[in-house]
């Protein structure tokens, strides 16, 4: 077993093997566990408490009757990352995401047997969760392994509509909300998201083989995939981040409505990723835009203030 397992007893008396999704597909021991809902449950909290890059997956401020919720779909998603881009190789990716997408349809037929998704089976019907988001989610990190160019706006577009809005609709909807307008403003929110990340991590994503900004913005600039590959730092590259930027920054502001639409726990998550995000961008901007050269991040002062300022901006308009 993997040094980065952990053996847990089950109240059943069982040693239950709690391993990382790469270390999980090799073991044929976890593959062929049958899991109970209690052991299940108790795995995807293990692994959205403790996976090597949790980000604070369920707030605290969330009510504690929608934890565990929130640990089965984040597990979904964390599997399906990890299958796209922890097993080092993209063919054995694409083979396991086609399994991973087949045990995803036995779900929602009621034969469940991984333990994610033995977890998931019972919030998917209590929450009504369309299984085309989560068949979407697995279709982005698909398109990971075949699509690593963009050439237009709406390509990048496309692929966001797949890799980042249906996590903001699976939040709504296990938050109870359900309707076309609160959608449109989250996946506002999600998309631009997505791009400020991806604008942050233009030299990362290139060490990967991955473009996302659009090519014919490249052109547009007078910029070149060649000087890109090549760390070529430019007046071109420099107006194309400028306009990457500005994209990123209306999609923010569009969605931000959101925050006065959804019940207070949920608003401040949506203002405090909203405001995080405008950051990176603002960072992107104090850097001239040469993320090229160094990677522009939000410190933990930084945080501390974003926090504090959201809890204030929710708490005003409340009162409001």
């Amino acid at each position: 077993m993997s040094s980065r397992a952990t053996v847990l007893e089950s109240r059943v008396g069982a040693a239950v093997p709690y391993l990382s999704p790469k270390d999980f597909v090799e073991s044929p021991e976890a593959m062929d566990r049958a899991w109970t809902p209690e052991e299940a449950a108790a795995y995807t909290s293990w692994l959205a408490t403790h996976h090597y890059e949790n980000f604070h997956v369920v707030s605290v401020l969330l009510p504690k009757r929608l934890h565990r919720d929130f640990y089965a779909v984040y597990s979904f998603c964390r599997w399906a990352d990890d299958l796209g881009d922890e097993m080092g190789d993209p063919r054995r990716s694409l083979e396991l995401l086609a399994w991973w997408r087949r045990e995803l349809d036995a779900m929602y037929c009621g034969r469940a047997t991984h333990p994610v998704y033995v977890a998931l089976a019972p919030v998917a019907e209590r929450h009504h969760l369309p299984q085309q988001l989560f068949a979407d989610l697995i279709q982005a990190f698909v398109q990971d392994q075949t699509v690593t160019r963009y050439e237009t706006w709406e390509e990048v577009l496309g692929y966001c509509r797949c890799s980042a809005n249906p996590v903001g609709r699976l939040v709504l909807r296990l938050c109870g909300y359900a309707d076309s307008e609160r959608d449109r403003l989250s996946d506002a929110t999600c998309t631009a998201l997505q791009l400020a990340n991806f604008w942050q991590d233009v030299a990362v994503d290139l060490e990967k083989g991955r473009i996302y900004l659009p090519l014919e913005v490249l052109r547009r600039n007078g910029y070149s995939e060649a000087e890109l590959l090549a760390l070529r730092f430019t007046p071109g590259f420099r107006d194309a981040m400028r306009e990457a930027v500005g994209f990123a920054r209306k999609l923010f502001i569009e969605g931000l409505p959101l925050v006065g639409r959804v019940n207070r726990r949920l608003a401040f998550d949506i203002d405090l990723f909203s405001r995080g995000g405008m950051r990176v961008l603002e960072k992107i901007e104090q850097l001239d835009y040469n993320v090229l050269a160094r990677r522009p991040a939000i410190g933990k002062v930084e945080r501390a203030g974003l926090l504090l300022r959201t809890l204030g901006r929710i708490a005003f308009s409340r009162a409001a």
